[in-house]
């Protein structure tokens, strides 16, 4: 019997560890990738001739990665990281909720929920698996799909569709 007790009392602590590893696992994306992604994209908007900002926020939402062309505009540093802040917080891409806004007016508040939202084309939420663990956002080209195509080429960097 008391066998049986120590068993049962192993087993509960083996389920109780597992629980707790489950709460400290990481799921989100290194900083060495983030540089990656934040780099890509301002190359390629370098390419095309664009000086812009390039922002990486982490799941929490906080600034990972800022990366800003010597002659992007001073306000491109901010509206980068407000548009990967964005993506990543309604995971969705900047320009769809852009969209969304245009098509459906009774929805304008989602720009007044954060002083940190931005809804302009150029951000992108930041997925592994269906889990959004960070945003990416580009501000500065000529035009929000610029902005999204650079963006598009940082996360391709990284392996990310």
């Amino acid at each position: 019997m008391r066998i049986h007790r120590c068993f049962l009392l192993l087993a509960l602590i083996g389920v109780a560890d597992a629980e707790a590893a489950k709460l400290v696992e990481h799921a989100g994306l290194p900083t060495v990738e983030a540089l990656k992604a934040a780099q890509a994209a301002l190359r390629s908007c370098r390419q095309q001739g664009y000086a812009v900002s390039v922002a990486v926020v982490d799941a929490g939402g906080n600034l990972q990665v800022l990366l800003r062309d010597e002659d992007a505009g001073p306000h491109t540093v901010h509206s980068s990281r407000r548009k990967a802040y964005t993506a990543l917080s309604l995971r969705k891409p900047t320009h769809e909720l852009a969209q969304l806004l245009a098509r459906k007016p009774q929805v304008q508040g989602l720009r007044d929920m954060s002083e940190d939202i931005l809804i302009l084309g150029g951000g992108l939420p930041i997925k592994a698996g269906n889990r959004v663990v960070g945003g990416i956002g580009v501000g500065g080209a000529p035009g929000a799909m610029l902005d999204v195509a650079c963006a598009r080429a940082g996360l391709r960097a990284i392996g990310y569709p």
